[in-house]
């Protein structure tokens, strides 16, 4: 796991005042490598790394290049078949210098060009500079575990892992896209390709791109392709499903550091460590977070996991404290991102780095298996009740039903119906939509100041959100929308803030769950295997109760977030109203600061819950005062060009 970073001339040579910034471009990463730097410099092509030394490493320094220094690389991540992929390359004649894994991508590169991605197993983010074919070649890995952005300034194609590091380049141009600040507001994130700086983007997970001749190319390389085939029996699947998760895990042991889990209460990490114990015995290394000033806990059923398998247990209670972790946590991003459980996976990152270099956690489950019954559960209830409203009048009357029905809290839960007459008035897709923003459009809409659209499909993310939805061939709604959240709240949300809350501490974390054999193997399984009855994440259920501790079952299930509305409104409310409420604050000039104003005194009051979009609108505010502090950084300017 590391930082990767360059810049490398469109055409022609490399501007030298471009070139110079790569050790500045190095440094801003350097959290992400604690271990070493390096970099390379030729008239085209200037490359930087930041080493967490994992695998090999005596030898494993960065950049790295082939037998005759014309292919070289800087990579970030693990390939975790790096040794059947070694021996079919020196069957075909390579020479290697290295047991890195970095090596067999260089190599796979001299041999299968852009097709060796497809050879790659892993969590990748890499870039190789080929001076023979005067190429760039950069790729990330299938599900986008390890991020990449990429621009072109000052007539350089910059890339990086964080945008920090393009930042430092004297091409620079921070001028923001302002006009992501809606999907922001509405997911708590910013949409891939775009980002919230008009010049930078992020490269797709699955995609890989090519710079040669002057001209810059993108193209997938992979996608979940088969759905709902896997008709066999339950115990069939089940013995196939522990086959293909045991080997998932196992596959991502190999370390040279010391390496343990993530261990919360839930099944998901406990299966991780079931066959981490299976093949390490009384060696393995788990950690635990609990915060003992929420309700958000699960110390006692993550010790009874860890007692089952005798692992090396460290566990902690934590007393979050926003001061001390608020910068930390705004600067990782260098977007806004509004997702408050951010600060517990800092914690968690934090905590666990005191102890392992290396954390496999149980991140994929739920979007595999089924698991966020909160909204898979209304959305397939819906699309049944949906088949008997009648037509597009049905819809109407029911749409209009949902916006005039009172949404007062306290209404019995049984009598909240305005969400789901609002979707009854939707077709799937919408609703899909509708339920994963956190903040509805419309009301979006009324926070930039602007007319809203009364129809969800108007929204400018609809599209890039429901894409994967509607592409996806399965009849069932609960595949799409797990096929969605695979493609965009995945990648876009979860694994954006497991990279950059565990990368601050110079953590790796691996996902045996999103091993690409699992989540294929995941997609075959039709619903009703998966979730039979509507039950959340069955399959992985059926498989726990063999191998978690049977009390473990007894437990509530607790969340993991933070009590961001009680801050905000409690110990934290000076800091919240300096920040955002004060006449000087940068975003007055972009939101209706009057509804601003309103959601926070309903707060205060108690008599609605707004914590998310005060969040979101905190923390746009802070990232407003970065990206103005970036852009007046003193640098040597070079005249931007396409």
């Amino acid at each position: 796991m590391c930082g990767i970073c360059g810049v490398v001339a469109v055409e022609g040579r490399l501007d030298p005042r471009i070139a110079q910034a790569i050790t500045a471009m190095t440094g801003a990463i350097a959290h992400r490598g604690p271990d070493g730097d390096g970099h390379y410099v030729d008239a085209v092509a200037a490359l930087g790394h930041r080493r967490l030394a994992i695998i090999d490493v005596a030898a494993g320094a960065q950049p790295m290049g082939n037998e005759d220094g014309s292919c070289q690389i800087v990579f970030n991540g693990e390939i975790y078949n790096h040794h059947a992929l070694r021996a079919e390359l020196v069957a075909r004649g390579h020479v290697f210098r290295t047991h890195s894994d970095t090596e067999t991508i260089v190599h796979a590169w001299e041999e299968f060009g852009p097709a060796c991605v497809d050879r790659l197993d892993g969590m990748f983010a890499f870039a190789i500079a080929d001076a023979k074919s005067r190429t760039l070649f950069i790729a990330r890995d299938r599900l986008g575990k390890k991020p990449l952005y990429y621009a072109v300034l000052g007539g350089a194609l910059h890339f990086g892992s964080e945008i920090k590091s393009l930042a430092q380049s004297p091409a620079w141009d921070g001028t923001l896209n302002l006009d992501a600040l809606e999907d922001y507001l509405s997911l708590g994130y910013c949409l891939a390709p775009e980002t919230m700086y008009r010049h930078v983007r992020q490269l797709p997970p699955a995609h890989w791109l090519t710079l040669k001749n002057g001209r810059i190319e993108t193209r997938r390389y992979w996608a979940v392709t088969e759905f709902d085939t896997d008709t066999r029996r339950e115990a069939d699947v089940l013995e196939a499903l522990d086959d293909v998760l045991r080997r998932a895990v196992v596959s991502r042991l190999e370390s040279e550091v010391p390496l343990g889990a993530f261990l919360s209460g839930g099944i998901d990490s406990g299966l991780v460590v079931s066959y981490m114990a299976e093949a390490q015995g009384d060696r393995v290394i788990t950690t635990s977070v609990g915060f003992g000033e929420t309700e958000h806990n699960e110390l006692t059923a993550a010790g009874l996991t860890a007692g089952a398998f005798r692992s090396r247990h460290y566990a902690e209670v934590v007393a979050p404290r926003l001061e001390d972790v608020i910068e930390p946590i705004g600067d990782a991003f260098d977007q806004p991102f509004a997702d408050s459980s951010a600060v517990p996976t800092y914690y968690v990152s934090q905590m666990a780095r005191r102890h392992v270099t290396v954390a496999l956690s149980g991140d994929g489950g739920d979007e595999g298996f089924g698991g966020y019954d909160f909204r898979y559960l209304p959305h397939a209830l819906e699309d049944r009740m949906r088949r008997f409203v009648p037509g597009g009048p049905g819809r109407t009357i029911a749409g209009a039903l949902g916006n005039a029905w009172p949404r007062s809290r306290r209404l019995p839960r049984y009598l909240r119906l305005a969400t789901i007459l609002q979707n009854l008035g939707r077709d799937a897709a919408a609703a899909y939509f509708a339920d994963l923003c956190f903040l509805k459009p419309s009301e979006t809409q009324r926070l930039l100041g602007r007319t809203p659209q009364a129809r969800v499909e108007n929204s400018r993310s609809y599209e890039v959100v429901t894409e994967p939805y509607r592409r996806c061939p399965s009849q069932s709604v609960l595949q799409r929308a797990q096929f969605a959240d695979l493609n965009i709240y995945l990648p876009n949300d979860v694994l954006v803030k497991v990279d950059r809350m565990s990368m601050q501490h110079g953590l790796e974390v691996r996902c045996p769950l999103l091993d690409r054999e699992v989540i294929e193997f995941a997609f075959r399984l039709p619903t009703e295997r998966k979730m039979p009855e509507l039950q959340a994440k069955h399959l992985l259920r059926q498989l726990a109760k063999d191998k978690l501790p049977a009390d473990l079952w007894t437990l509530p299930k607790k969340g993991f977030t933070a009590p961001v509305g009680a801050w905000m409104t409690g110990a934290y409310r000076e800091m919240f109203e300096s920040d955002v409420l004060a006449s000087e604050s940068r975003v007055r000039s972009l939101l209706d600061q009057g509804r601003v104003r309103r959601y926070y005194d309903q707060q205060r009051a108690g008599r609605a819950d707004h914590s998310y979009v005060l969040w979101a609108v905190w923390m746009l505010e802070r990232w407003l005062r970065r990206a103005a502090a970036q852009d007046a950084a003193p640098r040597s300017r070079v005249e931007l060009s396409a």
